[in-house]
């Protein structure tokens, strides 16, 4: 997409004051995907030099906001935590092209705010922590699954920067489980929804993205029973709050939620008393 109403691309390393028109530039791939007529300046990220992902001494990961999903997939080739495989399923979730894995970035996923956004999955699953910067360079903290607010919506000021996410180690050590559907074979995610079950304590986060207009992170202190599982999601995903648009009915996406929330509860629960 040529973007015809952009006059201006500066380096992010030299700071200058952020005006309207202004827009951060990660990989592009949504940027160029489509017209952007308000946009009249770009902000690159590429050379802020981030390390993708960091491992910190506490056992926690850093993802940067410009590491690409081709980047987050290697490293967790290489990662060894009982949640290293949650981080391939959901790149796979983007069934997109090795070009798209490339430039997309984890940042540019979540500032979308898709219902479908697999990093948003990701990250809200494992209990992740954005970093966000002022203009000013305040920094502040939210966890992922309150910084999406709606379809489109995230708790962005204006020119705010998402730095990175922390995912904590606690979350890493997690045994999860992953389901998706779509109504097409290569569709968009028309459900999606990832459980966690905490190794130490017993307890089970279950969360839902794609099937609504933003992350639903439910947690139990023990993993529940089938009929007090579909009652809390019921109870917490309001009707309005299933989304609706041409990969799945508002009807259909909460049937699937369901249902695939119980395969995930059997399947971290198998070998429990439940």
């Amino acid at each position: 997409m040529d973007l015809n109403t952009v006059r201006e691309i500066r380096d992010a390393r030299q700071h200058t004051p952020w005006r309207t028109g202004d827009a951060w530039l990660g990989g592009g791939t949504y940027l160029f995907s489509e017209p952007q007529p308000q946009l009249r300046r770009l902000v690159d990220l590429s050379r802020m030099g981030w390390e993708p992902v960091t491992r910190q001494p506490d056992g926690s990961l850093e993802i940067a906001a410009t590491c690409t999903i081709a980047q987050l997939s290697r490293f967790a080739a290489t990662y060894d935590a009982p949640a290293a495989p949650l981080f391939e399923q959901c790149c796979r979730a983007f069934l997109a092209s090795f070009k798209i894995w490339n430039m997309a970035t984890v940042g540019g996923n979540l500032c979308n705010g898709l219902p479908a956004g697999p990093m948003i999955s990701l990250t809200a699953a494992l209990d992740g922590t954005a970093l966000l910067r002022a203009q000013d360079g305040t920094l502040r903290r939210t966890r992922v699954a309150d910084f999406v607010t709606g379809a489109g919506r995230k708790d962005l000021a204006e020119g705010e920067l998402l730095r990175s996410v922390t995912l904590p180690a606690r979350a890493l050590a997690c045994r999860t489980a992953f389901r998706q559907v779509s109504l097409y074979g290569l569709g968009r995610s028309g459900a999606l929804v990832i459980g966690a079950l905490d190794l130490l304590d017993g307890s089970l986060a279950v969360t839902v993205t794609a099937a609504t207009v933003r992350p639903f992170r439910l947690w139990f202190p023990l993993p529940p029973d089938a009929e007090r599982l579909r009652d809390t999601l019921d109870g917490a995903v309001a009707a309005h709050e299933w989304f609706d648009d041409i990969h799945g009915l508002p009807a259909w996406r909460r049937h699937m939620t369901l249902r695939l929330a119980e395969e995930i509860r059997t399947e971290l629960t198998r070998d429990g008393v439940r």
